[in-house]
C-alpha cells in the first residue's frame, strides 16, 4: 500500500483531535474529486512498519490526546489497500483502547467484498459512497456530497 499523507495532529477528518492517513489508489475518481493526486495505486510513498508504529505510538501519546483514526484517500478499502489497512485496523483495536476509527470509502456498504467487510466489522463509522459533483454541499459535515452516507457501526 502506498500513502499520500500522515496528519499526527488533525481536527478536520472526523470528530475531535485525530491521526488521519491518506492513501493512494482509487477506481471511482469522481468528477470533482479535491483529491485527485491519489487516484494512482503506485503514487506517494510506501506504507511502511516504522509508519504503522508511528500511527500507534501517536494514538497512545497522552500529551496530545486523540479520538480516534481516520482513514481516506484514495480509497482504504481499494482492494490492494485491504489487506494493509485490515492489519493496520486490528492493531489499532489491540494496541489502543478506547480510540475510534473513521473510513471514508467510495464503495456503498452494500456492495463490498467479505474482504471489505473484515476492515468494516472493526471499526466505529463509514462514510460511503462516491462524490457526486451536482450533489455537493459544503454545509454537509464530513462528507462532501448528500448521497454520501455516515454509517455509525458501533
Amino acid at each position: 500500500m502506498n500513502i499520500h499523507q500522515y496528519y499526527p495532529v488533525d481536527v478536520v477528518n472526523g470528530p475531535g483531535t485525530r491521526c488521519t492517513l491518506f492513501v493512494a489508489g482509487c477506481v471511482h475518481q469522481c468528477p470533482g474529486c479535491y483529491n485527485k493526486s491519489t487516484w494512482r495505486l503506485n503514487s506517494g510513498v510506501a506504507f511502511t512498519p516504522e509508519m504503522a508504529q508511528k500511527i500507534i505510538d501517536d494514538l497512545n501519546d497522552t500529551r496530545v490526546r486523540r479520538q480516534g483514526l481516520s482513514l481516506s484517500g484514495g480509497d482504504p478499502l481499494h482492494p490492494q489497500n485491504v489487506p494493509d489497512i485490515l492489519k493496520l485496523v486490528q492493531r489499532v483495536r489491540r494496541e489502543c483502547p478506547g480510540k475510534d476509527i473513521w473510513v471514508w470509502t467510495g464503495y456503498k456498504l452494500d456492495e463490498l467484498t467479505p474482504q471489505q467487510m473484515e476492515v468494516v466489522s472493526l471499526i466505529n463509522v463509514l462514510v460511503d459512497g462516491k462524490f457526486v459533483q451536482d450533489l455537493r454541499d459544503p454545509a454537509l459535515i464530513w462528507r462532501g456530497s448528500s448521497n454520501q452516507v455516515i454509517h455509525h457501526l458501533r
